[in-house]
Formats: structure tokens, C-alpha cells, sequence
């Protein structure tokens, strides 16, 4: 069996005000090219499938074109699709009942049944191979949310309660297959000692308990196919515990490594290799400084002239980093005004301030952070030691932690 691994999509991001549309485009096209000429059996979409649980119609319309565009090019490949923690679960689920019948499964909850059992036969699905045959049973495991895995017979413990719903529903797998089958699991959770993307991976934190242990899963499970985190990456160096990472740099952090899908080929219950498939980048992320005012300038204009034949949609997009000694209030037209026929994109301007230290004579500097670069937790500890002038304490971050995840899920609502 064959299977493609990607996740962490994000249709409909923008890049500080700037729509990337165009670039999610050219990652679908070169994936639809991919499933034709290479005809894996399955693919796998771990999440973050949109970038906010209210995505644009465009965005919507980009991934309905795909599945069916994937289908009638391939009618006998299965896809199979979970909620992240920016998707709605009840919007990615919506169309389920439509997207079964092009082999689609559209998983974004986690249900109980009456007498308080998960409904694990939803979260269960079956992996034909090209002859037809159910090679291997998915275990679809949608970003868990607190109010899903406490209570009941789980208690209140986070953690605890996600550990329980892994262990049930490997249980209800292994009590499924048939010799030979073999289990994927599709995650979208941080597990502990990943590689985390600060600027654009919304944080999971959970109290203190934000990172799970991959030791939920155990050797019966062949792969696992995570989503979350944006780098490719192992997990503890396990070769069957992966994160594929987002198609596309989703911010400036993003530009110094190689975006890819995997391909994953098992042999029954045996995982024989994972393969990265490099993903031609569209629009290239530049990036210049820090650097005082004078020399970005002189950057700035050594930069390529507008190539009156290229498509403008493919000009990269620009991050300019400069250093000052004090308040420039026309740097932005200075900037633009260097960049006057240049083929890049201005997006950002960070401009940090270098001062002196009290009287130690050292160096100092204090960058200016904009909101959006900042997780909602970190808005909260700067405002707690603004107004209380200690940091908060971890009781304090549990309450809040909470609390968001509440106003998070409120406005998942379509």
C-alpha cells in the first residue's frame, strides 16, 4: 500500500494583509500532477486543512475543486481529511455526506455514544489498495478540544482523557483488522520534542500540558501522520512517527528549509519507506536585515528590476528588517521608495531600536513586536506583568488557557 502524507494546508492565510491564493493554487495543480503520474492509494490531509475556522469562499472552493479534480482523475483513491486546530469541526464535516461518495472522509469531531462509550466505528476507516482490498484501517484522530475528551467517564485531566480515547480506539482498531492489515493513524496534535514555527503555528497549550507523548502510539500502529507543526520532521527519530508539514512557508520564519509532502509505502503490517516529495516553492519569502537604515537602503535598491514578462503573482514577498538609533517618521516612504521598480513585494517593515544599557555602557536593543506576531498567551503574561509587575503563575495560565479555548470554540460556529 501507498500512501501520500501532507497537512497543514492554511487556505485562505494571508501574509500580514496579503492574500496567498495564488500560491496555494500552484501547490494543489503540483499535487493533482503527483497523485496522476505516481497513483498512491491514499492521501492524507492531517489538518489545519483552512486557516481560521470561518475561511473565505475561495478558500472553500479551492479544496472542493481539488477532491473532485483528485477523483475523477483517480476514482479509486481514498482521501482522508481531519480538523486542526484553526479548522471548525463542524464545517469540515458538513459536507461529508457528499465528499463519501468521491472517497473522501471528512472527520472533524470526536462523539459519544449514549452510555458514555466514544464512538470509535466513525473514527475507523478502511484502506483499499489498487486491487480493491482493505490493506489497512485509518485511525482519524481530528485536533481534540477539552470540552471532547473530559468528562463523562474521563474526568477533568486533559491529558488523562486524550490518552484514554487513543487507548479505546486502538483497541477497537485491533479488534477490527485482519491479519496482514496494517494501522495509520492521522493526528493533528504537538508532540513532545517537535520543532515548533513561532510566528504562525497557533499555540495548543493546555495549562501546562501542551505536548503529548508519541508513546500514545504504540507498535501496533505502522505510520503516524501528523499535522501541526510546519517543519518536516520525526518525532524522538522514529521513522513511523512524522509530521509532513505545511506545502507552502506560511510566515518569514518558514523560508530556511524545504516544504514537501511524504510518500509512505507499506508492505501489510511493515512500513518499508517514507519519502519526501519536494514542493516547488511559487512565490519565494525574502527577507534583508536587520541592518541600519543606510545599508538596507543600498539592499534595497541592488534588488532585481521589474521583468516586464514575468508574472507579477510570482514576485516574492518582502520582509524588511532595519536597525535604528532613533525614530525615522518617514521610514516606510523611504523604504518604498528604494523598492520604486524593484521586482519584490513589501509586506513588513520591523524596525528594532538599538539604546544604551543603565549604566553599564552596553548595548542594548528593544524590538518592535507587532500583535500579530504575538500567541495569545504571550499578550497575556506582557498585560499580566504590565499590571502586576511579576509573572503570572501557572494556575492563573491554566484558567486562561481554558478560557480560550472556550472563545476559540464559540466562534467555530458557521
Amino acid at each position: 500500500m501507498r500512501l501520500f502524507h501532507t497537512s497543514d494546508w492554511h487556505l485562505g492565510q494571508n501574509l500580514h494583509g496579503q492574500e496567498r491564493d495564488f500560491e496555494h493554487a500552484c501547490f494543489l495543480e503540483w499535487l493533482l500532477r503527483q497523485l496522476k503520474h505516481e497513483q498512491p492509494d491514499v492521501l492524507l490531509i492531517a489538518g489545519d486543512i483552512f486557516d481560521t475556522v470561518n475561511p473565505p469562499v475561495s478558500a472553500q472552493e479551492r479544496l472542493y475543486d481539488f477532491i473532485v479534480s483528485a477523483h475523477e482523475q483517480q476514482p479509486a483513491l481514498t482521501v482522508v481529511m481531519i480538523a486542526g486546530n484553526h479548522d471548525s469541526g463542524s464545517r469540515i464535516e458538513l459536507p461529508a455526506p457528499l465528499m463519501r461518495r468521491l472517497r473522501t472522509h471528512a472527520l472533524g469531531r470526536v462523539l459519544w455514544l449514549d452510555d458514555g462509550q466514544l464512538d470509535a466505528e466513525r473514527l475507523l476507516l478502511p484502506l483499499p489498495d489498487a486491487s480493491g482490498q482493505v490493506a489497512a484501517w485509518c485511525l482519524a484522530l481530528p485536533f481534540l478540544r477539552p470540552a471532547e475528551v473530559t468528562g463523562r467517564q474521563l474526568g477533568d485531566d486533559y491529558l488523562k482523557g486524550i490518552a484514554q480515547v487513543h487507548e479505546w480506539l486502538i483497541a477497537a482498531a485491533n479488534a477490527k483488522r485482519q491479519p496482514g492489515q496494517a494501522l495509520v493513524a492521522v493526528s493533528h496534535a504537538h508532540m513532545a520534542g517537535g520543532s515548533v514555527s513561532e510566528d504562525s503555528e497557533r499555540s495548543l497549550i493546555i495549562g501546562n500540558a501542551e505536548a503529548l507523548p508519541a508513546s500514545l502510539f504504540g507498535p501496533d500502529i505502522s505510520y503516524v501522520a501528523l499535522g501541526h507543526l510546519h517543519k518536516p520532521q520525526k518525532v524522538n527519530g522514529e521513522e513511523r512517527i512524522r509530521y509532513s508539514g505545511s506545502p507552502i512557508p506560511l510566515s518569514f520564519s518558514e523560508i530556511g528549509y524545504q516544504h514537501q509532502i511524504l510518500d509512505v509505502r507499506l508492505d501489510g503490517e511493515t512500513l518499508v519507506s517514507v519519502e519526501p516529495r519536494l514542493i516547488p516553492r511559487a512565490v519565494n519569502l525574502q527577507r534583508l536585515g536587520p541592518a541600519p537604515l543606510g545599508e538596507l537602503l543600498t539592499q534595497l535598491g541592488e534588488l532585481p528590476d521589474i521583468d516586464l514578462l514575468a508574472e507579477e503573482q510570482r514576485q516574492p514577498w518582502l520582509e524588511v528588517r532595519v536597525r535604528l538609533d532613533e525614530p525615522q517618521p518617514d521610514l516606510r516612504q523611504q523604504v518604498e521608495s528604494a523598492l520604486q521598480g524593484k521586482a519584490v513585494r513589501l509586506v513588513r517593515i520591523a524596525a528594532e531600536y538599538a539604546g544604551k544599557g543603565a549604566g553599564d555602557g552596553e548595548e542594548a536593543s528593544a524590538e518592535l513586536i507587532e500583535l500579530d506576531q504575538l500567541t495569545p498567551e504571550e499578550l497575556f503574561r506582557r498585560a499580566w506583568r504590565d499590571a502586576y509587575a511579576n509573572e503570572v503563575d501557572e494556575a492563573t495560565l491554566k484558567d486562561f488557557a481554558l478560557l480560550l479555548q472556550d472563545v476559540q470554540q464559540e466562534g467555530e460556529q458557521p
